[in-house]
């Protein structure tokens, strides 16, 4: 244990012999004596661990998290259950501390496990081939818009406004060096509005829509299937994993390319990140997908075996020729989501969306029924909804936060139109007495 722990006078004493020298400030000969510190360093008094410990919870108490609050928040991130198992299997040292497996015969169980994510993707979003996941929702649905434009060789996309705020922010960064030119979609009462698209899809590379949109609001993928292959523009469709319970398949529907945020399976919100970036596309597209392939073979013996199948990340080839460099898997991420699919079963993954969706309406209902309040649009939505407040939204939120409900966000910085807005979601993690408690919460506060 001695090799481990804080150097001794006597140890410096020694060291400093070996070398030559007979105190540390010789060592800093090299360093012009004006710009040496002439006084002792502003810090505190140090403490022991487990002073130290105490001080660091005195402070964590102070936050208001999922951990410690009923979590209604919305807009991307949401408070799912996450089963003891996942975390075991992610606990593993063979998983938990893997890197990249650029050797089959020493990865196996790393590629099966991606192999398995990406089964379990494809089988989720109707597509043919799934890659070993992105950062993202976000960096996902950008590499969506980079493939959507190589493939038409065309420099504009469609986008609906009814994406996540966040997710655009990332696109435009990426269109602008690319030369690409983003168009926004509106939304008519809450949906994205299919006759602009029909008026403007012209010479686009795609047409792209979040379904529930940004505002938890179903959007009616079929619908926009024909418009947009009749423009020969693919339909990009960024999708919540979890309503693809009770959701028909994007990829049955028409789409081209099927993205999402998968930090609801099995991730934790773990602060904004990391989380996972699900990339799905028809076989058409195969070849232009961005990152790594897994793939299932058989060896010289006979037996199964897992190998990547293609790796088109500029480290693997000339980037030059790399369909991205922005795909580092999130191998773990993945990893959690396989387990929490493969725990959940179809079944399982059913009775999940029809939890969320059923308490989701049931808040609603309650809300509506509160003077000031209404759910903004009279459209289908998942597990989240938008509601109207006559007064002031970010004072209400504020409120609410103090008495132990997190809630929004408010949408009047994504939106000047929303300004009147907040974002209510609900998981199967809520229950029905912390619903209650928050309408009544309502009342006092607001």
């Amino acid at each position: 244990m001695k090799h481990f722990l804080p150097q001794t006078d006597e140890d410096i004493k020694e060291m400093l012999e070996k070398i030559g020298v007979k105190s540390f400030e010789e060592l800093l000969s090299c360093i012009p004596k004006e710009l040496l510190l002439k006084t002792k360093l502003n810090l505190p008094e140090s403490l022991s661990e487990l002073e130290a410990l105490a001080q660091v919870k005195n402070l964590a108490a102070l936050d208001k998290s999922a951990g410690n609050s009923a979590c209604f928040l919305g807009g991307g991130a949401y408070d799912h259950f996450i089963p003891a198992a996942v975390d075991a299997i992610l606990s593993r040292s063979e998983f938990y501390t893997a890197y990249t497996p650029y050797q089959a015969e020493v990865s196996q169980g790393t590629l099966q496990a991606i192999y398995e994510y990406q089964s379990l993707i494809c089988h989720l979003t109707g597509m043919d081939a799934a890659n070993a996941s992105h950062y993202d929702g976000a960096t996902a649905l950008t590499e969506a818009m980079l493939v959507a434009t190589a493939q038409t060789r065309r420099e504009k996309v469609l986008v609906s406004q009814g994406v996540n705020p966040h997710y655009l922010e990332v696109m435009r960064t990426y269109a602008h060096a690319a030369g690409i030119e983003i168009e926004i979609i509106p939304l008519v009462e809450g949906l994205t509005d299919l006759e602009y698209i029909r008026r403007r899809v012209g010479e686009s590379a795609a047409v792209m829509i979040q379904n529930p949109n940004f505002l938890g609001l179903v959007e009616n993928i079929a619908d926009f299937t024909p418009v947009a292959h009749d423009a020969k523009a693919l339909l990009v469709v960024s999708a919540d994993p979890i309503s693809l319970g009770l959701l028909e398949a994007p990829g049955k529907l028409g789409a081209d390319i099927v993205t999402g945020e998968g930090q609801g399976l099995g991730n934790g919100l773990n602060f904004g990140g990391p989380y996972l970036g699900i990339f799905a596309a028809k076989k058409e597209l195969v070849r232009r997908i961005p990152g790594r392939l897994i793939g299932a073979t058989t060896d010289v013996n006979g037996k199964r075996g897992f190998v990547m199948t293609l790796q088109t990340r500029e480290q693997h080839i000339r980037r030059e020729k790399a369909t991205s460099n922005i795909c580092t898997n999130q191998a773990l991420c993945a990893l959690a989501a396989c387990a929490t699919l493969e725990l959940l079963g179809e079944e399982g993954l059913k009775e999940l969306a029809d939890l969320c969706l059923q308490k989701t309406h049931y808040l609603a209902d309650r809300i509506a029924s509160l003077p000031g309040f209404r759910v903004a649009f009279k459209q289908p939505f998942f597990k989240e909804f938008p509601v109207r407040y006559q007064g002031d939204v970010k004072n209400l939120l504020n409120k609410l936060s103090d008495k132990g409900f997190l809630v929004g966000p408010a949408l009047g910085k994504f939106n000047p139109d929303w300004k009147d807005m907040f974002l209510l979601a609900v998981t199967e993690k809520r229950t029905k007495e912390e619903m209650d408690a928050l309408v009544e919460t309502i009342k006092s506060v607001k």
